[in-house]
């Protein structure tokens, strides 16, 4: 024979194992609910305020890396910059030492011209001496074939042939 007995009977069990829960209830509620209450209040004070000061380190650190973008892009853009001017001033080098180098030649140039005629005014100088030196030669010689009774165009025509000669043209 088998005693069925129901889900929820009311006994005297029944009512001190309810009466001992309750009395459990109000101790632990009295002695550490508060405590273990304050202990979760600060836990999810200390986690709120680290998630926060989180949140405060990225908006910092998003803030400084932006800065260092903004660095990095003005960096870029003064290296592009230096560069710029680097290449603008090489080529007024340039330019410079081109300007400077026609004017040498120039000075060159001229002073050959220069040095060029004064040659061209001496290798005339030297021509007139050596005609006057040949009329002389020349006048002697008529005067001496005069004394020789030698007539004086055959003289002359040797004094032309000489001066027609590779030795008198410039």
């Amino acid at each position: 024979m088998e005693v069925y007995s129901g889900l929820i009977e009311l006994n005297w069990t029944s009512l001190m194992v309810l009466a001992n829960i309750v009395i459990l209830y109000l101790i632990l509620k009295h002695f550490f609910f508060e405590k273990i209450h304050n202990f979760m209040q600060n836990r999810q004070d200390a986690v709120r305020d680290a998630i926060d000061s989180a949140e405060a380190i990225n908006r910092k650190a998003d803030a400084k890396m932006e800065n260092y973008n903004k660095r990095i892009a003005n960096a870029e853009a003064e290296g592009r910059d230096i560069v710029r001017q680097a290449k603008v001033k090489a080529d007024a080098q340039a330019a410079e030492i081109v300007e400077e180098a026609r004017k040498q030649a120039g000075e060159i140039i001229v002073k050959a011209e220069k040095t060029i005629e004064r040659e061209r005014e001496k290798a005339t100088e030297e021509m007139r001496h050596e005609i006057a030196a040949l009329a002389i030669l020349a006048a002697e010689k008529i005067v001496e074939h005069e004394i020789q009774n030698i007539g004086q165009e055959t003289i002359i025509d040797e004094v032309i042939r000489k001066a027609r000669s590779d030795q008198w043209q410039n």
